[in-house]
């Protein structure tokens, strides 16, 4: 049995690497294009719930695009040979992510406050919608922190270089995935609402 050697084995991940993401980014277009679906079709039969949308949700908003940016900064740190640089722009881009948690957080103590809840007595398809979709999103966000988390280490420890940066280039584009994917969300609920 012969085995396979390490430059071969590098080629192969970097010829998978971004396939198989692109396979997870579908599964997870596929969730959330299903759930929407279900809200219209639920809506459509009556008894829907208008509410205001919390402020907290248009902040989280502005904080996941300048996320984004700081994150397509991070990579070109990388690119430039600046391993520091990249290291504080990921630690920022993972800031930013905590802070859009926290906003989503916040605005669900908000709808709350509307007497919008996920479950219950009280509770309407509206807002268990919301709260589901919201939810299975920042649910994606935590694994995006955690890849940020794995690039971070790796620029500190100067893995990356101006020639490969696959890692980085992963995370970057699960995280812009994230962004876009909150766009679409932020959109439809405030639509549908």
């Amino acid at each position: 049995m012969s085995s396979i050697s390490k430059v071969e084995k590098e080629s192969i991940r970097k010829k998978t690497a971004m396939p198989m993401l692109a396979l997870g980014i579908g599964s997870i277009l596929m969730l959330f294009a299903g759930l929407t679906s279900a809200i219209i079709v639920r809506q459509g039969e009556g008894n829907w719930l208008k509410f205001d949308m919390p402020r907290a949700f248009f902040l989280s908003t502005a904080v996941i695009l300048i996320s984004s940016l700081t994150m397509i900064r991070a990579v070109n740190a990388v690119k430039n040979n600046d391993s520091k640089k990249a290291v504080m722009l990921l630690g920022a881009t993972f800031l930013f992510g905590i802070s859009f948690a926290c906003t989503q957080v916040s605005g669900w103590y908000a709808l709350n406050s509307q007497n919008v809840y996920f479950t219950g007595r009280t509770a309407n398809a509206a807002g268990s919608f919301f709260f589901m979709l919201t939810w299975l999103h920042l649910m994606h966000m935590v694994g995006g922190l955690i890849c940020l988390i794995a690039s971070g280490i790796n620029a500190a420890r100067n893995k990356y270089t101006p020639e490969n940066y696959l890692g980085l280039k992963l995370t970057a584009v699960y995280w812009h995935f994230l962004g876009i994917l909150w766009l679409y969300l932020f959109w439809f609920l405030s639509y549908m609402n």
